[in-house]
């Protein structure tokens, strides 16, 4: 089959090369380029995890990404995902931990629940002021996210994959069908299926079919100057559920200490929004980071980034058929934990595409037409 696939971020590009690599001919379409620094799939680094309190599938879809993640890199002889572990920490409820406990245990995935003392001595950087309960996952890391896109459309066009970088306009069913996508330059292409991966362009390609129903927001991103005990090797990376989800990654190579506040941010235009830190921002990371890390209280923050989720009502992904076009897909709404994913996302749009596997309900556009998602089961 003829397969085009728009958007070359995690979702994209790792759905664009499984489709290759099952023998159909893709074309893959960026406006931007893969990881662009506009794209939620750009910057240096995402963590992948498996604990996801309840969220079962999610947990299959991260032990299954984190497979190929190793197993591709391995292969391709390049650097995708650096072991780190990480160190879960809870102010009040650890719910979202001990509810993914059964489904990790039933995947061999390891999981300890540490002591405050065993923290204090292991990780001594940390201050485990005010936290409650600790856990640890030791296989978890964190991956190069830009450099991972480029590499993984560079494989596909090793595949024969042909890619195109021009923007695509919004696309017009006729019929139940799409029958071809028009570029801004006014070429068109013409496929048997069309997957459209575009982030937080999603809502500006269909306005009417997701429209509101994916919101990017402004999420501002930290990198402090990093002494020696506070690089990957020396400290893991790390959660914390408080007043709200703090987290961040270990200096390396090629950054410094990530500090970044999973709090949603204001509405934000990936082409036009200000990617220069607020200034609030930085006084929160300060102030965040001194207290949490003491040897950091003095450092220097020496790079910044803003980025943007793209976020569902319900933070959950968008995996469906267009619902006035047979042959046309939507893969989205990251909602802030998708890159991790893309593995083995990609091999589920490959799976609907050639009629392998049916949708799920629950990452239907059908579970926001206002019923209850209560007999809906994410497991």
């Amino acid at each position: 089959m003829k397969i085009a696939v728009i958007g070359a971020g995690a979702f994209g590009s790792w759905t664009a090369f499984h489709l290759q690599k099952a023998g159909h001919h893709v074309t893959l379409i960026d406006r931007h380029g893969p990881g662009n620094p506009k794209a939620s799939s750009g910057g240096e680094s995402r963590m992948i995890r498996s604990i996801y309190g309840k969220g079962h599938q999610y947990i299959q879809w991260a032990a299954r990404s984190l497979a190929l993640w190793k197993s591709f890199q391995s292969q391709w002889q390049e650097e995708l995902y650096v072991k780190t572990g990480i160190l879960w920490m809870f102010s009040e409820s650890d719910d979202f931990a001990r509810d993914a406990l059964p489904v990790l245990d039933q995947l061999n995935l390891e999981v300890n629940e540490l002591s405050k003392g065993t923290v204090a001595k292991r990780f001594p950087q940390i201050n485990t002021e005010s936290i409650k309960t600790f856990f640890y996952e030791p296989e978890a890391g964190f991956l190069r996210a830009n450099h991972a896109c480029k590499v993984v459309v560079d494989q596909f066009v090793k595949l024969g994959g042909d890619y195109v970088e021009k923007c695509v306009k919004p696309p017009e069913c006729a019929h139940g069908e799409l029958r071809e996508i028009k570029m801004d330059d006014g070429t068109t292409i013409q496929a048997d299926h069309y997957i459209f991966c575009c982030g937080p362009w999603m809502r500006t390609v269909f306005p009417d079919v997701i429209g509101g129903l994916v919101q990017p927001t402004r999420q501002e991103v930290f990198f402090f100057d990093t002494p020696p005990e506070f690089m990957s090797g020396h400290m893991p990376m790390w959660g914390h559920f408080g007043d709200g989800f703090r987290y961040g990654i270990p200096g390396s190579t090629f950054h410094g200490f990530k500090f970044a506040d999973d709090n949603r941010g204001r509405s934000f235009d990936p082409e036009t929004g200000d990617r220069n830190p607020s200034p609030a921002g930085m006084e929160a990371a300060r102030k965040y980071v001194s207290l949490r890390f003491p040897g950091l209280k003095n450092a220097d923050i020496i790079d910044t980034r803003v980025c943007q989720y793209e976020n569902t009502p319900d933070e959950h992904f968008i995996i469906d058929r267009h619902p006035e076009a047979e042959n046309g897909w939507l893969l989205g709404g990251g909602s802030g934990h998708g890159f991790k994913m893309g593995p083995a996302l990609g091999e589920v749009m490959a799976d609907l595409v050639t009629g392998k596997k049916p949708i799920n309900p629950f990452f239907a556009l059908s579970r926001f037409d206002g019923d209850s998602l209560s007999d809906v089961n994410l497991s």
